[in-house]
């Protein structure tokens, strides 16, 4: 199965920085992984467009997991193009609550506060998943020889896309700011890092991260068992 992967990165508000969405153009269609929050939906339409992406033909929209900058345009996406939704069933209440911290630990109590009033879904926003993945799960019945791995840690229904070429979709486990590394913002630590044992010995190539550019899983590799 031949498979053509566009990088569309959008700004997050109050310049926050800026998340990634995969558009993954295969034989019979399109796959989106991730939609970016809302402020910037013009611009993915835009990008959408461009790559030949338009109702119809967006077969999936998977969700890495449920933090309002990755899922904000996927209720309108399924609207708009008839695309279903898919995430972890552990992530499911945030998109269906509105609430980011659903299942989180109860973390900073100032930061969950100042999240719940910048970052609310709005009720349009809000959405029930089409399809509740677990780990294993084969996407091959949409034209991408791909599965489902389950990596919590970020949140607990984090999820990643592993190709069978060896490309891993991550979600925010890892980020790619100066250098590839795990993520600051984590909920569980020791499931993170299991997480990351697990994708050692995957035979992964090349990691897209929700954050930051692409990179080699060698060189996230050898930046974690250097020396502290």
């Amino acid at each position: 199965m031949q498979q053509d992967i566009r990088t569309i990165s959008l700004a997050l508000p109050y310049r926050l920085g800026s998340v990634n969405c995969y558009l993954i153009e295969t034989e019979t269609g399109h796959i989106l992984i991730d939609s970016g929050c809302s402020n910037k939906r013009a611009h993915l339409e835009k990008e959408l467009e461009g790559a030949g992406c338009k109702p119809g033909n967006l077969q999936l929209i998977v969700l890495t997991h449920g933090d309002f900058d990755h899922t904000g345009n996927a209720a309108y996406l399924r609207e708009k193009f008839g695309a279903s939704i898919a995430m972890h069933h552990d992530d499911s209440g945030m998109t269906e609550r509105g609430d980011m911290f659903w299942n989180r630990k109860r973390g900073n109590v100032l930061l969950r506060k100042a999240a719940s009033i910048l970052f609310r879904f709005g009720k349009l926003a809000r959405f029930e998943a089409d399809l509740k993945v677990e780990d294993g799960y084969d996407l091959s019945g949409y034209g991408l020889d791909a599965r489902v791995l389950s990596i919590p840690g970020h949140s607990k229904g984090s999820i990643s896309i592993l190709t069978a070429s060896g490309d891993l979709f991550c979600g925010d486990l890892l980020v790619n700011g100066d250098k590839p590394r795990l993520n600051s913002i984590i909920d569980d630590p020791a499931a993170a890092r299991a997480s990351v044992e697990r994708l050692r010995g995957l035979g992964i190539n090349t990691v897209y991260p929700g954050h930051g550019n692409p990179f080699p899983m060698a060189l996230f590799l050898s930046e974690v068992t250097k020396p502290a």
